[in-house]
């Protein structure tokens, strides 16, 4: 039997923050990943860190978000000090454009509350005009009326992340397993196994399930219920550029490497992330072009979809189940932009034993009051 410091089931982003961040807190950590045959959002991912536009309503998930963006600097650097991975951060602000007035009015009116809801934690924010949103990204369309502008935004390559939190977990003494599926969890408060499919078992006093839509079969080892659902999304990638874009939006981002991502789509389409729909597709590169006409002048090399997890409602679900200390559930669809909170900030808190704050204010218990 091989005995851990704890055992983190899932290898996608959202797993692998918490598990490297567990390394950080001196723990020795298995990650059990079912690597590329999983229904994984990660490898599929658009890359914003993004905080604008997430917590209407819920000023808890708003700081959330805000705490991750500002850690993401010291999580940057700690990476390519321990791999020499670049993971290819920029938080230079971030823009959502409105295309019809309607759109900017209710941009307006959004925002407003959001600053509203902040209280004297405070949203910076500003309603630009055409000519204002222009002078920050020249080549806009004239179909662009306004936008809606935050200093808290950014974006950073999903693949080099995923590979260095992987590289650093290893390099600071865990293990990481690919092509592991966890089947059945044997569990006991802080004492928890997991038989391996080479006939051995891992055990460990802590145990954390981020594995995306695959914590589905696992949580009612846990004793908790599903409150999660799939959701495609597909994104359109071009050939590679001169720097063309000095800041992301949130259809349209230029990657370090130079090319231009086109994105934000959601379907309804059970756990299908083979099939793209060619009308979606022109859906989002239409409205793309209308951004930035010159997009048009570009191909499209790639395409894909990917299968993100959906929470009923749209928000991270941290759980730590009472009757079982030691054992932690997480199902988030950010797992790019919360990669910093929950690398430097949930994963302390799970080497602790307990959630607190804002984490505690997420967990699943909000959804038996509805």
């Amino acid at each position: 039997m091989e005995q851990f410091d704890a055992l983190v089931v899932g290898g996608g982003l959202v797993g692998s923050a918490v598990a490297f961040g567990l390394t950080e807190s001196g723990m020795r950590v298995l990650v059990l990943d079912e690597g590329d045959v999983a229904l994984r959002a990660s490898r599929g991912n658009f890359g914003l860190v993004w905080s604008q536009s997430k917590g209407l309503g819920a000023p808890h998930y708003h700081r959330w978000a805000r705490t991750s963006a500002a850690h993401w600097p010291a999580l940057a650097a700690r990476l390519a000090e321990l791999t020499g991975i670049d993971v290819g951060l920029e938080l230079p602000g971030g823009l959502h454009f409105c295309l019809s007035d309607a759109e900017l009015s209710a941009r307006a009116g959004m925002m407003a509350r959001m600053r509203q809801e902040a209280g004297e934690f405070g949203f910076d924010y500003r309603m630009l005009t055409r000519q204002e949103a222009a002078e920050m990204v020249p080549g806009l369309g004239r179909d662009v009326v306004g936008a809606s502008w935050t200093p808290y935004d950014g974006h950073v390559g999903p693949l080099p992340t995923l590979r260095a939190f992987h590289a650093a977990i290893q390099r600071a003494g865990g293990v990481y397993r690919p092509l592991t599926p966890v089947r059945k969890i044997d569990p006991a408060p802080n004492d928890f196994r997991i038989a391996m499919p080479d006939g051995g078992v891992a055990r460990a006093p802590r145990l954390v399930l981020a594995a995306g839509l695959g914590n589905i079969p696992l949580l009612p080892a846990l004793g908790l219920d599903c409150w999660i659902a799939p959701q495609r999304g597909q994104i359109l990638v071009t050939e590679r550029v001169r720097p063309l874009l000095s800041m992301p939006t949130l259809n349209v981002r230029q990657t370090a490497e130079g090319s231009i991502m086109i994105g934000d789509s959601k379907e309804e389409a059970a756990f299908d992330s083979l099939t793209q729909r060619p009308a979606v597709m022109r859906s989002m590169a239409e409205r793309a072009v209308r951004c930035f006409p010159w997009l048009a002048e570009l191909q499209i090399v790639r395409a894909w979809a990917a299968v993100r997890i959906l929470p009923k409602d749209g928000l991270p679900i941290y759980d730590q189940p009472a009757r079982l200390p030691g054992a932690f559930a997480f199902s988030c669809h950010s797992g790019v932009g919360l990669a910093a909170a929950h690398a430097r900030v949930l994963a302390p808190m799970v080497a602790q034993g307990g959630l607190t704050g804002d984490c505690a204010l997420l967990s699943s218990e909000r959804f038996q009051h509805v």
